[in-house]
């Protein structure tokens, strides 16, 4: 096959992909696999309806339908850099001090940033702040120092309306 005829496919087969790809319908946002409360409280044979948790380790605060809603007038707060941050509740069944990590899903940001007192005994409740970065979805890891049986892994979706709140705030990150 001469030169010519070479360059004329490779050229109609880029025009028909071109063509094809342009056709395609815009991809919908990713699904967020939200955990919902399983009223599980550590370290407790009582249940919580707000609670999602495991033996070692409790959160208290996840929204029934999986999604934190930040909006003006309502729940949580806004840093300076536009990050949204909510108080979350955590009930270790288990001594230690308590570690949370996480990151955005279904898209590229920040890690989350975690706030907690240090003056609350090694077990039972510690209250916290989570500050998401961005809106999107989120799963969060926590564990309690080293202990596998404390860990626990939930996705919640962070849904910014308007301004958000207008609370602002600059806690500590730990």
């Amino acid at each position: 096959m001469s030169t010519t005829r070479v360059l004329a496919a490779v050229s109609l087969v880029g025009s028909i992909w071109f063509s094809v790809s342009a056709q395609q319908p815009p991809q919908r946002e990713a699904r967020c696999e939200v955990s919902t409360p399983n009223g599980v409280v550590a370290g407790s044979s009582e249940r919580q309806e707000r609670s999602y948790g495991n033996s070692g380790l409790s959160v208290f605060g996840l929204w029934p339908d999986g999604t934190v809603i930040f909006r003006p007038g309502g729940a949580g707060f806004v840093t300076r850099d536009g990050a949204l941050g909510m108080k979350f509740g955590w009930t270790r069944g288990v001594p230690g001090k308590l570690k949370v990590t996480g990151h955005r899903l279904d898209g590229l940001a920040p890690p989350l940033r975690f706030s907690a007192s240090d003056r609350y005994r090694s077990i039972g409740f510690q209250p916290s702040y989570l500050i998401f970065p961005t809106p999107g979805c989120w799963e969060v890891i926590a564990q309690i120092d080293e202990r596998e049986d404390s860990s626990l892994t939930f996705v919640t979706k962070i849904v910014k309306i308007g301004e958000g709140p207008a609370w602002r705030l600059d806690p500590p990150i730990n």
